[in-house]
């Protein structure tokens, strides 16, 4: 009787426990649609359909109002030939649909009232920002895992949009760069209306520092979990020697992690936020004393996935950091899946035996498995590569500047992961004889 006493009580417990976590999701979303509702891009009210399916007609609307393109959109003579639009849609879609940023159904029907999928949606976000499905940058199909690939949405989305998940997605949307470099959503939105100005900056949403979540929001699917083969019957187990952490710094696939995250490995893998997995080409520049090395990743997964680009982050170096900034490491510890955490600079020279260089400390939580992992400053710029601690410490992290990465050549193919293992033994040997 007792123990079914308990499993009730544990039930009760479980049921409790879901409330707060559907109340999070939900709040999440009133705060994406207060947002865009702030910004005018979300007509009062919006919040109050989250639960609703998002219809093409609402999506094509927020889009042309996500480009700051109402006013050219009323200019547009252009006819879209589509029969089925309603009035207060019309003038969006048409000008959506003459830029190529939306297509209809059929030649003469958009579908307005057909819920929104995920595919679509993102496809849309992204001929808005300069990529184009038709030159190969990605595939409608594939639409939405692209834009969790480099960045422009924060998690998964998949089949029909709810109101909700539009509003967060268009919310992401809001930091992320036009592809042509001419600055994010909301900086062009800002510097086309005054109103939206002073709304984005009352949001916050034009400080160029960024919060920890922030951080990990815009920043994380850059970042990826490093697994390392020593021998080949680990890699017919898929069981890998080690785990660690890396990070892309270009959108074709030059990564940073730490030598020792590669050191003796044959092949090595790249486990992306998305979960999906792109295998090791190459080493394109290593140096053991640093503890630095730099990888080029294949483009297409162990599924044989193609991708046109990654999320990548910025270097900066430790030339501007010192003791007391805040910083946040993204990264891979124990090898459970990427996590960010935050510290402040404890000190930027310190000298450790183990590194040529002098190494920034830090007070960023970081475990094994976060070795190669970033180390950013609030401007999410990376400054040294996360690499380890003192053991007997209190929060005496360490991490290797990036800066010689800044200086070296990028350009050549490489080695491969075995070839540098083997190049390093003969080293090793050769010194001791």
């Amino acid at each position: 009787m007792k123990k079914q006493v308990l499993a009730f009580l544990c039930a009760l417990l479980l049921l409790a426990g879901a409330v707060p976590a559907a109340a999070a999701l939900e709040g999440e979303s009133l705060r994406a649609a207060d947002t865009l509702t702030t910004l005018g891009l979300l007509d009062a009210g919006a919040g109050d359909s989250l639960d609703q399916p998002a219809t093409r007609a609402q999506a094509a609307v927020l889009l042309v109002r996500l480009a700051g393109a109402e006013q050219a959109a009323a200019q547009d003579l252009w006819i879209s030939g589509f029969t089925d639009v309603p009035v207060w849609a019309d003038t969006a879609v048409t000008y959506a649909a003459h830029q190529g940023w939306v297509s209809g159904t059929s030649l003469t029907k958009f579908s307005p009232n057909s819920a929104v999928t995920a595919n679509a949606w993102c496809a849309m976000l992204l001929r808005m920002l300069g990529y184009s499905d038709g030159s190969g940058d990605f595939t409608v199909s594939d639409a939405a895992a692209f834009a969790q690939r480099i960045g422009l949405v924060s998690r998964a989305y998949d089949g029909a949009m709810t109101c909700a998940s539009l509003y967060e997605a268009a919310r992401d949307a809001l930091t992320f760069p036009y592809r042509d470099g001419s600055g994010t959503v909301i900086t062009r939105l800002a510097s086309q209306n005054s109103r939206v100005k002073s709304a984005a900056n009352a949001l916050g949403l034009l400080e160029e520092t960024l919060t920890a979540r922030q951080a990990a929001e815009r920043h994380m699917a850059a970042v990826f979990c490093l697994d390392a083969y020593e021998k080949q019957k680990e890699i017919d187990a898929k069981e890998p020697a080690s785990n660690a952490s890396g990070f892309f710094i270009s959108a074709d696939g030059l990564a940073v992690t730490n030598y020792h995250s590669i050191e003796n490995a044959i092949y090595a893998t790249a486990a992306l936020s998305t979960g999906e997995v792109y295998p090791v080409e190459s080493v394109v520049y290593y140096d053991p004393d640093i503890d630095i090395a730099v990888l080029r990743v294949s483009k297409t997964s162990t599924v044989k996935k193609t991708t046109s680009a990654f999320a990548f982050l910025e270097l900066a170096g430790v030339g501007d950091v010192r003791p007391g900034d805040a910083v946040y490491t993204l990264g891979n510890p124990l090898g459970l899946g990427l996590a960010v955490s935050s510290g402040i600079v404890s000190a930027t020279d310190r000298e450790v035996d183990r590194y040529a260089l002098p190494c920034v400390m830090n007070t960023a939580d970081i475990s094994k498995g976060s070795s190669g992992g970033a180390l950013l400053n609030v401007y999410g710029q990376v400054v040294a590569v996360t690499t380890g601690a003192f053991t007997y410490g209190n929060n005496m992290y360490l991490a290797v500047p990036v800066d010689p990465v800044l200086e070296a050549d990028l350009t050549g193919s490489g080695m491969t992961l075995a070839e540098v293992a083997k190049a390093e033994k003969a080293a090793q040997q050769a010194d001791k004889d």
